[in-house]
């Protein structure tokens, strides 16, 4: 008999009565809870992950653990119970707890590349955010730059930009309507350059204005009009999809570690500095149409290349 772990808070969070809403699911596919976040946005104590969520303004603290194998329990407390509620759905999405894999390994586990990967770690996911916005801005700030670079500019928007819980010290990423109405300067004071800050700032707006729905079940008209902004090309919105949205079909064919991969696999080792074109990527890809961007990350992995993707302007493994 396994407990439950203690989800609760251990001071209040916010003032006046707290609503809590505690959810226990058994996941339809193995699972395995992320590492705390580089940006600071969540943390780790022992086995519980906790962050601080915003849900139409108001703030709701969210925990999660696994007391055991096939077990997953969400907490999350607010002022009110729907955005305990919400928060809790978002929290348990961004984990995988609705994720089916069943017909990818079906298809992928005896395949010749990722089929070590996918019997191995049936668990592997790319990391989910559960606010698309925070992977849209994530991925301008990550854009053509080491990722501990992106992830210390990251830390500073947060710091400074981001809304705090004074009870728990927690603290989330800033919302569209706070970064929309940034003035870029204020972005390359913190090492973000000017053309990604005023794509990020552009961006925002579009979002914060509603003229982009990033919930939205058909998002690829929200993906035409990210990309017509400058400093936005398929890249970003590639990894909005993947990381914000859930689109395991979706590679970001232009990350570096990707470029590498191929280049490597296809000459068979060599020039480690070696790099193909993202295109050539999307056409190694193809195979596994409905899937590009799970297999990804199962195809660096099962290369040795797990490390190699930390020093990629993205970090697309769960743990």
């Amino acid at each position: 008999m396994h407990e439950v772990a203690d989800l609760s808070p251990r001071r209040r969070v916010g003032s006046g009565a707290m609503h809590e809403v505690r959810r226990e699911l058994r996941p339809v596919w193995p699972l395995r809870l992320p590492p705390g976040g580089m940006d600071g946005v969540l943390r780790r104590r022992g086995g519980v992950r906790e962050r601080l969520l915003h849900v139409d303004g108001c703030p709701a603290v969210v925990r999660a653990a696994q007391p055991s194998q096939g077990r997953l329990v969400v907490g999350g407390w607010s002022r009110r119970r729907d955005v305990a509620a919400e928060a809790v759905e978002r929290m348990a999405r961004a984990l995988g707890a609705e994720d089916d894999l069943s017909a990818f390994w079906e298809r992928f586990r005896f395949d010749p590349l990722i089929g070590p990967s996918v019997r191995r770690a049936p668990w592997l996911r790319p990391m989910r955010r559960p606010e698309p916005f925070e992977a849209l801005a994530w991925g301008i700030c990550e854009q053509l730059v080491e990722y501990e670079r992106a992830a210390a500019i990251q830390r500073r928007i947060v710091r400074r930009h981001g809304p705090r819980c004074p009870d728990t010290g927690l603290r989330d990423v800033p919302a569209p309507g706070t970064v929309a109405g940034l003035a870029p300067a204020a972005l390359q004071a913190m090492d973000l350059s000017a053309g990604r800050a005023l794509a990020l700032v552009k961006a925002a707006r579009e979002v914060a204005s509603g003229r982009v729905d990033l919930h939205a079940a058909d998002p690829e008209r929200g993906w035409r009009r990210l990309r017509a902004i400058p400093g936005i090309g398929s890249w970003t919105t590639d990894v909005l999809a993947l990381h914000g949205q859930g689109r395991f079909d979706v590679l970001p064919a232009g990350d570096l570690a990707y470029r590498k991969l191929v280049a490597a696999l296809q000459a068979g080792g060599g020039d480690p500095r070696a790099r193909v074109e993202e295109a050539e990527v999307r056409g190694f890809f193809a195979p596994y149409a409905g899937w590009a961007g799970l297999a990804g990350v199962h195809a660096l992995r099962a290369t040795g290349r797990w490390a190699a993707a930390a020093g990629a302007p993205v970090r697309p493994l769960a743990a």
